[in-house]
C-alpha cells in the first residue's frame, strides 16, 4: 500500500472522523455543548517541565504537559486563543469534548511547527484528561478500550566509562537488581564515542567503530542474554557512520538501532536500510501523521517511537499508530518527561493494538507531582490505571512550592 500526500486527507486526517474515535464520539454525544472552556494556563516547575491546564465553567480541569518554558508556553496559548490572526479558531468558549475539531484547528488550520507543537500537544493531552473526568472514564476506554492492562517497559543505562569491564559489571548489576524489574535498556552511543549527547559527528572511522564494538560487547557480556539492549543515538550520525555502527553492534543482537540519522525523511534512511539487518527505530521528533508516510511507503524502518508531546498530542499519536497499523508496523512511545506524559503514554499504549511497549525512566513512579503517584511498575511492566482521565490527582501545594523562579501561579 502506498499513501501519497494527495491521499492524506482520506487517510491520516480522515482517521479521527471514522472508526478510530467512534467510541469516544458515542460516549461524548450526551454531554455535547454542556460545558465550555474558560481558560488555558501554563505552569513551569523547577525541574524545567511545564504543566498545561484547561479549565471549564463547571469547575473541572484537565492537565497535560510540555517541554517548553512557561513564558513561551503562555505566548503560544495566547496566539491560539485570540491574540493571533485567527481568533475564530480559539478554544476558549468552546465545548471541551470537541477534541477532533480542536486538534484540526490547532495543528492544521493554523500552521505551526517546532516550539508551538509541544505546547499544543500538551493542550491536546489536557483535553483528553478533561474528557475522561467529564465522562468518568479512563482515557484508554475513550480511545476504544484496552488491548492490554499492563505495558511492557524499557528504561535507560547511566553513563560513565563504557570501555571499562568493571564499570559495566557494576552498572549492569545495579540495573538488573532494580526492584521495578526492567528487562531492556537504552545504551547511549555518545558515551562509547566520548562525546556530548546530540553532538553532531561528521564521520567516524575505524578507531571509533572499534570503541563502539568494544563498548557494546562489554554491555552484552555484563547484561547477559536475558536483557535487551537498545543502541541509542540522537540523530548525530551521517550515513557511512551509521552503517559502521550497525556493523559494530550487530553481534549483540540489539532490540533496536534508534535514531542514527537526521529525523526527517530522506533517501539516507534507505541507504541504511539496505546495509543492515538490525531493527531500525525512529520517531521521537516526528511531527504529526504525514511525517510517517514516506517511511511507511519505503518500508525504511521497523518501528516508530512518537512522543505525545512532540508528535501531536494523544490525538496525533493515535493517528500515527493507526496509520502505521495499516502497514503492520508497531510503535513504541518515547517517554522521558513528567507524570502527565507517563500516564498519557500508558493510557494510549493500552488502547493501541500495535504498541507493545513504551519507554520509561527509572524514577517515573517517584515523580512527586501527585498526592499519590499513580504509576505502578512490577516485573518490567506498568499497570494501567482505571481512574477517570489520565488518573492523576495533582498535589497543588507541592506544585506551588516548586515553581520555576519568577513563575506566576497558574497564569
Amino acid at each position: 500500500m502506498r499513501i501519497t500526500r494527495r491521499g492524506l486527507l482520506k487517510t491520516a486526517l480522515g482517521l479521527p472522523l471514522g472508526a478510530a474515535f467512534a467510541r469516544y464520539q458515542a460516549l461524548a454525544a450526551p454531554s455535547k455543548d454542556l460545558l465550555k472552556i474558560t481558560k488555558i494556563r501554563a505552569l513551569e516547575l523547577k525541574d524545567r517541565r511545564t504543566l498545561i491546564r484547561v479549565d471549564t465553567d463547571a469547575g473541572i480541569s484537565g492537565y497535560g504537559e510540555c517541554n517548553t518554558p512557561g513564558p513561551a508556553a503562555r505566548s503560544v496559548i495566547a496566539a491560539y486563543n485570540g491574540a493571533g490572526r485567527l481568533p475564530n479558531l480559539a478554544l476558549i468558549g468552546k465545548d471541551p469534548l470537541a477534541i477532533q475539531v480542536h486538534f484540526h484547528n490547532m495543528f492544521y488550520a493554523y500552521p505551526q511547527r517546532r516550539r508551538e507543537i509541544k505546547v499544543l500537544g500538551g493542550i491536546d493531552m489536557a483535553l483528553w484528561d478533561l474528557a475522561g473526568k467529564i465522562l468518568n472514564q479512563p482515557v484508554s476506554r475513550l480511545l476504544g478500550g484496552n488491548f492490554r492492562d499492563e505495558i511492557l517497559l524499557y528504561s535507560h543505562a547511566p553513563g560513565g566509562d563504557y570501555l571499562s569491564r568493571e564499570q559495566w559489571r557494576d552498572r549492569a548489576q545495579r540495573l538488573k537488581s532494580d526492584p521495578r524489574g526492567f528487562k531492556a535498556f537504552k545504551v547511549d552511543i555518545h558515551h562509547a564515542l566520548g562525546i556530548n549527547m546530540q553532538q553532531f559527528t561528521p564521520s567516524i572511522g575505524p578507531a571509533e567503530a572499534r570503541r563502539i564494538h568494544q563498548a557494546y560487547t562489554l554491555a552484552r557480556e555484563a547484561f547477559g542474554d536475558g536483557i535487551d539492549i537498545d543502541v541509542h543515538c540522537h540523530c548525530e550520525l551521517d550515513v557511512p557512520s551509521a552503517i559502521k555502527v550497525a556493523q559494530a553492534v550487530e553481534h549483540i543482537n540489539p532490540l533496536f538501532f534508534e535514531d542514527p540519522l537526521a529525523p526527517e525523511w530522506s533517501e539516507s534512511w534507505m541507504a541504511l536500510r539496505r546495509a543492515t539487518r538490525l531493527p531500525i527505530m525512529t520517531g521521537e521528533n516526528m511531527e504529526l501523521a504525514e511525517w510517517a508516510i514516506p517511511f511507511l511507503n519505503h518500508q525504511a524502518v521497523d518501528i516508530f517511537q512518537p512522543d505525545i508531546i512532540n508528535s501531536g498530542g494523544i490525538t496525533g499519536v493515535k493517528m500515527i499508530a493507526d496509520l502505521a497499523a495499516r502497514y503492520r508496523i508497531p510503535i513504541a512511545l518515547h517517554n522521558v518527561s513528567g507524570l502527565m506524559l507517563n500516564m498519557a503514554s500508558q493510557q494510549l499504549a493500552a488502547a493501541v493494538f500495535n504498541c507493545p511497549r513504551i519507554e520509561c525512566a527509572a524514577g517515573a513512579d517517584k515523580i512527586p507531582w501527585a498526592a499519590k503517584n499513580p504509576i505502578v511498575i512490577r516485573n518490567g511492566y506498568m499497570q494501567v490505571s482505571t481512574a477517570p482521565g489520565l488518573g492523576v490527582d495533582l498535589n497543588h501545594d507541592y506544585l506551588k512550592a516548586n515553581r520555576a523562579d519568577n513563575e506566576p501561579w497558574w497564569d
